[in-house]
C-alpha cells in the first residue's frame, strides 16, 4: 500500500474530528439536538459536549500532525485509536447493558464505530510502515558496509 491513501484518510478523518468538534465547542446546544440519536442518551449537558469537543479537538491535532510529521504517527495515531477505540465500546457497552437499544450501533456506526476502526487501521499502518523503513534502513546499511 502507498502512503498515499493512509494520509488521505488520516486527513479526511482529522478535518472530520476538527469539523465535529469546532461545533461542539462554538454551539453544544445546536450540535446536541442536531447529531441523531444523542437526545436519547441524557439530558442537555453544555460543559460535557464541550469537554468532548476537547478530546475531538486533540484527535485532530494528533492526526493532522501525523500526516504532517512521519516520526510522530506512531504516538499521535494510536493514542487518537485509543480514544477513539474506547468511546466505541461504550456505546456497545450501553447496547450491553440495556441503556440504548441495538439500534444506536447502527446509527452511531458512521460517526463513532467507524472512525474507531479506521484510525486503529490508521496506527497498525504506522507501525508496521515504521518497521519497514526500519528494516530497509538496515538493510542499505548493511550493503553498504560491505
Amino acid at each position: 500500500m502507498t502512503r498515499s491513501l493512509p494520509l488521505a484518510l488520516a486527513t479526511m478523518l482529522g478535518l472530520g474530528s476538527a469539523a465535529n468538534s469546532l461545533f461542539m465547542l462554538i454551539s453544544p446546544a445546536n450540535w446536541y439536538f442536531a447529531v441523531p440519536g444523542v437526545t436519547t442518551t441524557g439530558p442537555f449537558n453544555q460543559h460535557f459536549v464541550r469537554d468532548i469537543g476537547l478530546i475531538f479537538l486533540l484527535v485532530a491535532i494528533a492526526l493532522l500532525t501525523g500526516v504532517a510529521r512521519p516520526a510522530s504517527r506512531i504516538p499521535l495515531w494510536s493514542a487518537a485509536a485509543l480514544w477513539l477505540a474506547g468511546h466505541a465500546l461504550f456505546h456497545f457497552w450501553e447496547v450491553a447493558v440495556g441503556i440504548c437499544g441495538t439500534g444506536a450501533l447502527v446509527q452511531d456506526f458512521p460517526a463513532v464505530t467507524l472512525p474507531a476502526i479506521l484510525t486503529t487501521a490508521l496506527a497498525l499502518w504506522a507501525w508496521r510502515d515504521a518497521a519497514r523503513s526500519r528494516q530497509a534502513y538496515s538493510m542499505r546499511e548493511t550493503l553498504v558496509a560491505r
